[in-house]
C-alpha cells in the first residue's frame, strides 16, 4: 500500500510539473507554441524539436552534444521546468551534479518528458559529478548510485570528479571547523579515479572525466590511469580563454567543456570599463551586426573553438535563444577580437579551499 501511495505521489508531481509547463505554453500570447502539440487523450503527448546536430566524439567512442544546459545555481523549483523547456527547444545534453542540490527535480522532469514524448533515455546525454566529500574510494560508488537514483536513470553518460580536492567525509558538502575553515580530507585523487574506473567497468557510467583540474594534476593522473579522462570541464570565456590548458587537453585526446561561457552575468567582473563580459561593447556591437544576442555570440565562440559548452539558464526565452547558434559563423577577425579580451580572469575561485594541497588555481 505504501509503495502504491509513493508511486501515486511521484506521478502526481510529474503530472503537476508537466501541466504547469503546458499551461504556461497556452498562456504565451494565448496560443500554443508551434513546437508543442497537445494530444487529446488521458496521457498527453508532446512533440519536441529535433536535437541540435553538433556533437563531439569522446575518446570512449561515444558522441556528446556540443551544446548542453548547465544546471548549477538553478533552484529546485525552477530547474524542472527549465529542463522541459530545454528538451522542447532541442537540447539533449544536461550537465548535473550532486552538489547542485537539484538532481531529484531534474530526474522527475526527465521522467515526465520520457513518458509523454517519443524520447527515451538513449536520446539524452546526462552528466553528473562526484563531490569532494566522496573522494574516499569506498564512497565513490555510493555517490554515483545516489545521483543515479535522483536522476532516475540506470547509467550516466559521463561522470566527472568535480574538483581535485577532497573534503572531510560526512553529510555536509562543505564541512567547516569551529573557525569556519573547510575541513579537508587527504584522499589522493588518483585513488579516487581508480574507483571511478570501476564504475565504467560495472556499467554505471559510459565515460568518466575531470572538472577544474590543471595540467600538472592531469599529467599525474594519466600516469596512473587505466581509463583516460574523456573531458576536463573548466571555466572558459573570453576573459579566461584557457588556451594553454585547452591545447594540453586536446593533445591527450581530452575534450574541453566550457562552463560559465557567458562570464557569470549576475556576478560580473568589473573591468576598466565597468562592464561584465556580456555587456562589453565589442560583443554587443558584434551581436547587433549579426542580429544575434550577446549570449549567442559567446556560445558560438566556444563552439568554433571546438569546445563543448553548457550555458546555464532557467529563463525560457534565454534557454530557447541560446540553442539557436547553428545558422551563423564568427569570422576569423571576430574570433581574434574575442580572444584578445583574455585577461586570465577567473570567476569561480573556490578560495575557501585554497589551502588544500590539491587546490588547482595556485
Amino acid at each position: 500500500m505504501f509503495a502504491k501511495t509513493v508511486k501515486s505521489l511521484v506521478n502526481f508531481r510529474e503530472l503537476k510539473a508537466l501541466n504547469n509547463y503546458i499551461y504556461n505554453v497556452y498562456q504565451r500570447k494565448n496560443k500554443v507554441s508551434p513546437i508543442i502539440k497537445i494530444v487529446s487523450s488521458t496521457s498527453e503527448e508532446i512533440d519536441v524539436k529535433p536535437k541540435s546536430k553538433l556533437t563531439v566524439l569522446l575518446n570512449n567512442g561515444e558522441e556528446i552534444p556540443m551544446l548542453g544546459l548547465g544546471t548549477w545555481n538553478s533552484l529546485d523549483y525552477q530547474v524542472g521546468e527549465a529542463v522541459m523547456t530545454a528538451i522542447d527547444a532541442g537540447y539533449r545534453h544536461f550537465d548535473c551534479a550532486h552538489a547542485h542540490h537539484n538532481e531529484q527535480q531534474i530526474g522527475l522532469a526527465l521522467r515526465a518528458m520520457f513518458r509523454r514524448t517519443q524520447l527515451s533515455r538513449k536520446d539524452i546525454f546526462i552528466t553528473s559529478k562526484l563531490w569532494n566529500t566522496f573522494h574516499r574510494p569506498s564512497l565513490v560508488r555510493l555517490a554515483c548510485e545516489t545521483s543515479l537514483k535522483n536522476l532516475q536513470t540506470d547509467y550516466l553518460d559521463l561522470y566527472l570528479m568535480h574538483w581535485p580536492m577532497a573534503f572531510k567525509e560526512g553529510n555536509d558538502l562543505i564541512p567547516l571547523d569551529s573557525e569556519g575553515e573547510i575541513i579537508f580530507s587527504y584522499n589522493d585523487f588518483v585513488d579516487t579515479w581508480m574507483a571511478m574506473e570501476k564504475l565504467v567497468e560495472d556499467g554505471l557510467c559510459k565515460a568518466i572525466g575531470l572538472s577544474n583540474f590543471n595540467e600538472t594534476q592531469i599529467e599525474r593522473l594519466l600516469k596512473n590511469a587505466s581509463i583516460y579522462p574523456a573531458v576536463n570541464q573548466i571555466e572558459c570565456h573570453p576573459y579566461l580563454t584557457q588556451k594553454k590548458l585547452k591545447e594540453f587537453c586536446e593533445s591527450k585526446d581530452i575534450a574541453v567543456i566550457a562552463y560559465s561561457p557567458l562570464g557569470l552575468p549576475r556576478n560580473p567582473f568589473c573591468n576598466s570599463c565597468n562592464k561584465p563580459l556580456i555587456q562589453r561593447k565589442e560583443i554587443t556591437q558584434l551581436a547587433k551586426l549579426l542580429h544575434k544576442t550577446p549570449a549567442q555570440i559567446l556560445i558560438r565562440y566556444q563552439l568554433q573553438r571546438g569546445n563543448i559548452v553548457i550555458p546555464k539558464s532557467v529563463t525560457k526565452a534565454h534557454i530557447r535563444s541560446n540553442i539557436l547558434v547553428n545558422d551563423f559563423e564568427l569570422t576569423e577577425e571576430a574570433m581574434k577580437m574575442l580572444n584578445k579580451l583574455n585577461i586570465n580572469y577567473r570567476h569561480v575561485h573556490f578560495k575557501t579551499a585554497r589551502k588544500h594541497p590539491d587546490y588547482p588555481f595556485k
